[in-house]
This record gives C-alpha cells, structure tokens and sequence, in this order.
C-alpha cells in the first residue's frame, strides 16, 4: 500500500497540469545510491504491465516490483514551510536515513 497525502496529491495534480501530461501516473521507485543506501525517485510515466498500481487521494501511483518491497507502507507527504519546500517520504521500511530525507537504508 502507497497513501499520499491531500497536500502531496495537490502538489501532483498541479504537476501535472502544467506539464500537460495525459494518462500518466506517479512512478516511485528505489534506486541504489544516496549517502544512506538507497534513494527515492519520483517521475510520472505510463503504466507498465509489471507495475503495481495504488490510488489514493485521487492520485494514481504505481510501483515497479524490485521497489514494491522497499517502499510497501510509504506515505508520501508534501512541505511547503520555511525550512523547504518538497515531497517528504515516510518509509515505515526505513531503518535509518540521511539528514535530507532523500536516501535511506533497510
């Protein structure tokens, strides 16, 4: 299971407007990398047959199946405060990450 957060599924859809993207959806992925293992990456792209997709908040996400096990559980939030503004991962499967939130490991 995948949830995003209202504020994180405004901030796609909006994304996606500008971009005048059509029957695309959220790709998260796990890549290698990143000062704690692993990094997120976010892109919007088609669906592909092995993908598995999610729906929340009106947001369609799909999820490739080497990053399905690393990301199962995640809840992707969007800040928008003085510290920054961006997307936020909240990774249940995370045992430790980076000061930035943008790498992890398991």
């Amino acid at each position: 299971m995948v949830t995003v957060t209202p504020a994180a599924a405004e901030e796609i859809k909006r994304l996606v407007e500008k971009q005048n993207e059509k029957d695309v959806a959220l790709r998260m992925a796990v890549k290698g990398g990143g000062c704690s293992g692993f990094s997120y990456a976010l892109a919007f792209d088609k669906i592909q047959l092995e993908d598995t997709t999610f729906e929340s908040s009106g947001v369609k996400v799909v999820v490739d199946p080497k990053s399905l096990e690393l990301l199962s559980g995640i809840t992707l939030d969007f800040v928008d405060s003085l510290e920054g503004r961006g997307f936020k991962f909240l990774n249940p499967n995370a045992k430790s990450s980076c000061g930035c939130g943008e790498s992890f490991s398991a």
